[in-house]
């Protein structure tokens, strides 16, 4: 069963069953049902045209939903407009139901969490691990937005600023995650880059094209993580960030600085250095100052830390870190690094084992839980 091609067939079978005068949330439910009913019979009888058998299963589900309710009795009059077994339309729908989940009725955190549920194919799990909350408040999220949308015609699309945040966390969730999502949130910034004349969508667009480049070189033949001062830097893909740089340069012309943007030209300063030790480390920090102002992300002064610290030495960094909250997805990582460079090999390897039981991917946690064994070899206990 390949479930890759069930994932990208989702968004353009979920269009279609919204197209035909599905609501959302029960389109979503529909679509779901059809993607279980597929796993199970699929292996033993693959359809010759997969989307259609999609479609089709899908739909009658959303009917036999709709006929059960009897507050809705309404649709019974779409039960003639079942679509004939067959080719469906080769429509790209995706980027549309991106905008239509961002709907006016939503606040943006909850649009967004429902765009990555329904389209971006991510998990609640996924989901609550990208906004640092417990997985059993996300799913309340989610389901609060499904019982809003469940009532109301999506026909006002919502802005590009929810629409650019869901296309930032599912790059970042294909980036770094464990579902490969990175491309396609790149094919979407593009369409939408070529519809919206807008600065911060340039800035994203940068931005993803900027962390691919460097993708080849994230890990090593045996999978293991490769850090970034590590990387081989010779397997990064020089056009992509060419392009970046390219896009970035005429975002920042605009004078209409937003996150994305500033986002980007750190990235593009870590493109450009020749050799880690050649990074621009304090333009760096004066990027992040400017992130910070425009988002007061506790992230992004985490990753500020970082940076002050390569600018001006580990007790700097540590100084900057202190400031911070210490329950911080990778505070204890970015603590044991500094008492590393510090020669505090002891507390260093105490805090690498720490963020290795705390890791949010196995390769992560792989890569913590060496760095803390080659310090204990090295009497660091």
């Amino acid at each position: 069963m390949n479930e890759a091609l069930l994932r990208s067939l989702t968004p353009s079978v979920l269009g279609i069953l919204v197209r035909r005068g599905a609501d959302f949330a029960a389109a979503e439910d529909a679509v779901q049902d059809a993607l279980v009913e597929a796993l199970r019979v699929w292996p033993a009888d693959p359809p010759r045209d997969p989307k259609g058998w999609l479609v089709t299963v899908a739909w009658r589900r959303f009917l036999d939903a709709t006929r059960a309710d009897a507050a809705r009795r309404r649709r019974e009059d779409l039960v003639d407009e079942e679509p004939a077994p067959g080719p469906a339309p080769a429509v790209d729908d995706t980027l549309q139901l991106y905008f239509l989940c961002a709907h006016p009725s939503l606040t943006p955190s909850s649009a967004v969490a429902l765009t990555l549920r329904a389209v971006g194919g991510l998990t609640t799990r996924q989901i609550a691990r990208a906004y640092l909350v417990p997985e059993a408040t996300m799913a309340q999220r989610i389901s609060r937005a499904k019982r809003t949308v469940s009532h109301v015609r999506l026909d006002q699309p919502g802005d590009v600023a929810t629409v650019l945040r869901v296309l930032y966390l599912v790059f970042n969730e294909g980036y770094s995650g464990d579902v490969d999502l990175a491309a396609e949130a790149i094919r979407l910034t593009r369409q939408l880059a070529a519809q919206a004349d807008h600065p911060e969508v340039a800035g994203l667009l940068a931005l993803m094209l900027l962390h691919h480049a460097r993708r080849a070189a994230r890990t090593a033949p045996d999978g293991s993580l490769v850090p970034l001062a590590e990387q081989d830097r010779g397997r990064w893909d020089t056009e992509s960030i060419a392009e970046g740089v390219e896009i970035l340069q005429a975002a920042l012309a605009r004078d209409r600085l937003g996150e994305f943007q500033a986002q980007a030209a750190i990235a593009a300063l870590h493109g450009d250095a020749p050799s880690a030790e050649e990074t621009d480390w304090a333009q760096i920090v004066e990027w992040y100052d400017e992130l910070a102002r425009l988002t007061d992300s506790p992230v992004v002064r985490l990753n500020r830390a970082v940076a002050v610290g390569e600018a001006d030495g580990p007790r700097a960094g540590l100084a900057a870190l202190g400031a911070l909250d210490d329950s911080l997805p990778r505070h204890a990582a970015v603590a044991a690094y500094f008492h590393e460079r510090d020669g505090d090999l002891a507390t260093a390897a105490r805090l690498y084992a720490e963020a290795a039981r705390k890791a949010p991917n196995l390769a992560e946690r792989d890569h913590l839980t060496r760095r803390a064994a080659r310090l204990n070899a090295r009497g660091g206990r």
